[in-house]
């Protein structure tokens, strides 16, 4: 999808695919402690359900989620997520994120919540910049269902459902917000961030590219982008507290204004 009033671009991936594990996959995945030799050469099948939408508008934020299901000679993974990219912040609406995705961890185990939004924010940083992508949501993954304390499968498909509800209202909300030429070059730039994580240390893009079909892969890069030298935004601006956000993860389930 693109060039519509509300995404400027959408990708929405099903990928099932089977075949032996290259070296560098299986060095990967024996570095997460998966029990896989490093050597390669084992058989596996991967199923995935993932979408990435590139608002229009720099005050609706880009939406990214995922869930995926890995398996390798009889043994089996589960990972996925949810996660909010915002150019310009509004707390009500992270909060209304979080909250609900809170809310459907929460329905599986206490745990559940605590432990993924620390790990989304672990995972989508970016140590050259020291900031994060954005502000976070859910993320988990080598996801064994046989040491769970919960179901995993109906985790997996309540994360999947959930979605586009986490991110529907928040972009109905915004859609329509007037924005000025300065406003849309800083959404450009926020988005070559988040094309400098994928490119540098997202691991399904690193995956991929030993061996995925490119096209599929590249899919979730914004449209458009803007690299300026040493950008620093004026002290006190909207674009200044989004990066004081991003140097440091909020709670945003029990954080007020």
């Amino acid at each position: 999808m693109q060039d519509g009033c509300l995404l400027e671009k959408g990708a929405v991936n099903i990928s099932l695919v089977q075949g032996k594990l290259t070296p560098e996959r299986a060095m990967a995945m024996s570095s997460r402690g998966r029990g896989i030799h490093h050597a390669g050469g084992q058989s596996y099948s991967a199923a995935a359900l993932s979408l990435v939408f590139h608002p229009a508008n720099p005050f609706v934020p880009t939406l990214r989620a995922d869930v995926r299901l890995f398996q390798v000679e009889g043994q089996s993974w589960y990972g996925g997520g949810c996660d909010l990219t915002p150019a310009y912040l509004f707390e009500e609406d992270a909060r209304q994120f979080h909250k609900f995705w809170k809310a459907t961890c929460d329905k599986h185990h206490a745990d559940l919540y605590p432990k993924y939004k620390a790990w989304c924010d672990d995972y989508f940083y970016i140590p050259a910049r020291q900031e994060h992508r954005g502000i976070g949501g859910i993320f988990f993954d080598d996801l064994e269902a046989k040491d769970a304390p919960f179901d995993v499968s109906q985790f997996v498909k309540d994360v999947a459902e959930g979605m586009l509800s986490s991110w529907r209202d928040i972009a109905t909300k915004r859609q329509a917000t007037p924005f000025s030429d300065e406003q849309r070059q800083w959404q450009l730039l926020r988005r070559g961030r988040y094309l400098e994580f994928n490119l540098l240390y997202d691991r399904g893009v690193k995956f991929g590219l030993s061996g995925g079909r490119l096209e599929s892969i590249m899919v979730s890069a914004p449209p458009l982008i803007a690299w300026r030298y040493n950008v620093v935004p004026e002290a006190g601006s909207a674009e200044a507290e989004l990066i004081a956000v991003l140097q440091k993860p909020v709670d945003w389930t029990s954080h007020t204004t």
